[in-house]
């Protein structure tokens, strides 16, 4: 896959995810750069087409952390490491992510906006907190109970499993009227 086509595809998804993890939007746009820079340096080190949003994600994690230990600060953030349902659903394939928004739409209005702005769109949590006038904490604590209760839906539904640091490695549908 092109690096054109993996920019159109996943740009604003990324940004979106380093700007919730960067506190300063230039430097969010600085760190997308060099993750493309690295993806079309790499590229022919990818076999499996299929796994392109992990390793698309996974050289993002890689280079905030890289931020943070050029700067020399400290990562205050776990959400970087934290697994797909608590860390970041972007990074789960397009056809699962589709999969998910039945059940965002299950939740109460403030827990799927939060998601859907800040999660699934390109908003830090840092805009979101700015836009309804609440603080940074409150919008902290209401996408992660946000994600646990998406994650509570998801598991009534589906039998999912887990690698070490909570990544969907399968799942499987346990009932279908969910």
């Amino acid at each position: 896959m092109s690096t054109t086509v993996i920019w159109k595809e996943f740009s604003d998804q990324l940004l979106g995810f380093i700007k919730a993890r960067v506190n300063n939007p230039d430097t969010a746009e600085d760190i997308l750069q060099d993750v493309f820079v690295k993806i079309h340096q790499k590229s022919n080190q990818l076999s499996e087409s299929d796994k392109l949003a992990s390793w698309v994600y996974q050289i993002t994690r890689n280079s905030i952390v890289d931020y943070y230990r050029k700067k020399k600060l400290p990562i205050s953030d776990d959400s970087i490491f934290q697994g797909a349902v608590e860390e970041t659903d972007a990074s789960l394939n397009p056809q699962f992510i589709e999969c998910l928004m039945p059940f965002i739409k299950q939740l109460p209005e403030k827990y799927s906006d939060a998601l859907n702005k800040t999660i699934y769109g390109d908003m830090s949590q840092k805009e979101y907190a700015q836009e309804l006038d609440i603080s940074y904490t409150a919008v902290k604590s209401r996408v992660q109970r946000a994600r646990q209760k998406l994650k509570e839906l998801f598991t009534q539904c589906c039998n999912i499993q887990t690698d070490t640091y909570g990544n969907i490695i399968s799942s499987d549908i346990d009932d279908c009227s969910c």
